[in-house]
């Protein structure tokens, strides 16, 4: 007898579902246990009723007909599908929306569907297998000067690390050992679990012993068993010019240790960069608003504007109108990676001034008049210009 299901009972490749039961009850009839002579019954009913149990459900007749039936077997026989090299890669409309394959996921992924991630559990998520340590994030504040120039910046986290006690191992070196009874020393437990895919075999690291596969009659009291410790660490870290708020650092092995020899993990460093009382900054940018005086404005000027570099010179054209901006290439922050630099945008203000001795309110005011002004002596001549701008 054929072991594809379709040929186990008889039908064609887009036969329905009733067809598919009507098929199944005359191989029941035929081979049942109870009521046929065959020697091969048995066989025979049990290929039958699998061949309609996976027909019959949607979900595992579109990953047969993907996979084939030799592979369908295999992955079952796994706990779950496999995408192996294209298999079921295909099932963009699959039980699981994009698909079990392509690019990573497969029989991961089942399992993090049904049981909220991975095959493991427990401390070591892996029995004794060697587990890389977690990243850990801190956050840095720099000034913009810092972050125009690049800076060496110390500073100082608590972490975890091993325990200098134990070495990591979370008990003294002469505790009493017993292999742990939970998982028999293995490090691991499995439990089946049923799914819509069928069995699936779970392997979790065993919760009792937390993956050692042994029991020890103490704790390490410095740790608490838990084999790691919080302590101060003084580290220095290179800030690339042009960084800017919200960008991270990464430093390599600074993070928390490891379990079972494995390395430790990444420390990422989220930089904040301070205001500036001078600029605002707009990416590679700056801007700086700068006063100008009235006479400055109407008969030019050369002045003298702040960048982070020193001060520099601007020329102030005649008849510059108060919000006018000019540029000063290059002026700006350096981008990363050495991508030249942006401009700083100078936007000139204005100022009217409030102070005004004698001398210089009569010569304004022959300004005015001069320029078919009509001056009024209650609001005076500036505070007209300045509800004019």
């Amino acid at each position: 007898m054929s072991e594809d299901f379709y040929e186990v009972l008889g039908v064609s490749r887009d036969a329905d579902e009733d067809e598919i039961q009507q098929a199944f009850r005359q191989k029941a009839s035929q081979y049942h246990p109870d009521v046929s002579d065959d020697p091969d019954a048995e066989e025979k009913f049990r290929k039958a009723k699998k061949a309609k149990e996976v027909l019959t459900d949607e979900e595992k007749r579109q990953a047969y007909d993907q996979m084939g039936h030799e592979r369908f077997e295999q992955a079952e026989k796994r706990g779950g599908f496999d995408q192996g090299g294209g298999g079921a890669g295909g099932m963009g409309g699959g039980p699981f929306g994009g698909g079990m394959g392509g690019g990573g996921g497969g029989f991961e992924d089942i399992f993090e569907q049904f049981f909220g991630g991975g095959r493991g559990g427990g401390r070591g998520g892996g029995g004794n297998r060697p587990q890389a340590g977690r990243d850990i994030r801190t956050g840095m504040s720099i000034t913009l000067s810092e972050a125009y120039e690049g800076v060496s910046k110390e500073f100082t986290i608590e972490r975890p690390e091993q325990c200098p006690d134990c070495d990591g191992a979370g008990h003294p070196a002469d505790a009493d050992v017993e292999t742990c009874p939970e998982c028999n020393g293995q490090g691991q437990v499995t439990q089946v679990q049923q799914t819509p895919l069928g069995r699936v075999q779970q392997t979790q690291t065993c919760r009792r012993c937390g993956g050692e596969g042994e029991l020890y009659s103490e704790d390490c009291k410095t740790c608490s068993g838990d084999g790691v410790v919080r302590q101060e660490a003084t580290l220095q870290v290179d800030v690339p010019a042009g960084i800017q708020s919200g960008q991270s650092l990464r430093m390599n092995r600074e993070g928390a240790p490891g379990e079972n020899g494995g390395p430790k993990g990444d420390l990422l460093i989220e930089v904040e960069v301070e205001d500036h009382p001078e600029f605002e900054r707009d990416g590679a940018d700056l801007e700086h608003r700068h006063a100008i005086s009235f006479p400055q404005a109407t008969f030019g000027a050369t002045v003298e504007v702040p960048t982070l570099d020193g001060p520099v010179e601007l020329d102030i054209p005649a008849g510059t109108q108060s919000g006018e901006r000019f540029r000063l290439q290059g002026k700006g922050m350096p981008r990363l990676r050495g991508r030249g630099q942006g401009n700083l945008y100078v936007d000139v203000q204005i100022v009217t001034p409030d102070d005004l001795n004698e001398e210089q309110r009569e010569a304004l005011e022959q300004f005015a008049e001069a320029g078919g002004e009509e001056v009024d002596v209650d609001r005076g001549f500036f505070e007209k210009l300045r509800s004019s701008l």
